[in-house]
This record gives C-alpha cells, structure tokens and sequence, in this order.
C-alpha cells in the first residue's frame, strides 16, 4: 500500500475532497548544486492535487487524512501511461518500415503509433478509474485543527 497525507478541503454527503502537495524528491539529496533534476523541478509549477475520497467520518475543514493506494493498481497505471505509447510507436513503426522501406515511413509509423498508443492509454484509464481497487481509501484519520492546542511557557515563567 502506497500512503500519504492529505489536507481535507471539503465533505459533504460521504465524500471528502482532499488535496496532497507534490513533493519533489530533490529537497534531501547531498548534492543539490549540481543536480538537473533539481533545477527542472523549481522550473516546474509546484501544485497539489485535489481529489474526492469516500468518507462515512465527518471531516472538517484542514483535518489530515492518510491516504493509501494499492502498490498494483499504481504500478498497472504507471505502465499503461509509459508503455503503451512505446510499444505503439516501435511497433507501428516496423511495420511501416516493412511496408514502405523508407526511414520518412518509419518515422510517420513511429508518430502515429505513439500518438495511437497514447490515445488506446486515454480510453483504458478511464475504464480503470471505474474499478473499486483502484480508488485511494483513507487509512487514517487525524485530529480535527481545532482539537489540539499547544501552550509553550514563556521564558519568565521557568
């Protein structure tokens, strides 16, 4: 199972709309200065992504959540998005190449077969999101903001 927290946006009616930060990976890494990926990530927006869980609890307004996700149904996704339009434009590609001998056809099979690919991957996940396995379900529960209070002492009164 895959987790992460999430900060409750909304619940109405058994359905909780969340949001999860995107983090970047880059943050705890000892070679900071001279890493591409770090440069391409603060070039990049730096968004959450809101999405609507079913919720039977309650929830209030900036409660945390522990969402989880099945390591299969995140893993089948994940190759469905890369690999489908990969194999897509290597085999449309052969098989113009078999077809018409030119590197120009290869290369028009090879655009079409990703394009194809890309496109076959688009119908198949909205099937996918249908399926009850592939939804992320809350694990966890946090207090409610107001619930917890913190008193620190002042420096006078120790």
């Amino acid at each position: 199972m895959i987790k992460e927290w999430a900060t409750v946006v909304s619940w109405q009616n058994g359905v909780a709309l969340v949001s999860c930060d995107v983090k970047a990976s880059c943050n705890s890494c000892a070679s900071r200065a001279g890493c591409g990926s770090r440069v391409l990530n603060k070039l990049g927006p730096q968004t959450s992504h809101t999405i609507s869980v079913p919720s039977e609890q309650p929830l209030t307004v900036g409660q945390k959540v522990e969402l989880g996700i099945a390591e299969g149904s995140l893993l089948g996704s994940a190759m469905l998005v890369y690999l489908s339009p990969l194999v897509g434009l290597f085999v449309v590609a052969g098989i113009f190449q078999m077809l018409f001998g030119t590197d120009l056809a290869a290369m028009s099979g090879g655009a079409l077969g990703g394009v194809g690919g890309f496109m076959l991957a688009r119908g198949f996940s909205h099937k996918l999101a249908q399926k009850e396995a592939w939804q992320p379900i809350i694990l966890s529960v946090g207090l409610p903001p107001d619930m917890l209070r913190v008193e620190t002492l002042s420096s006078e009164a120790r």
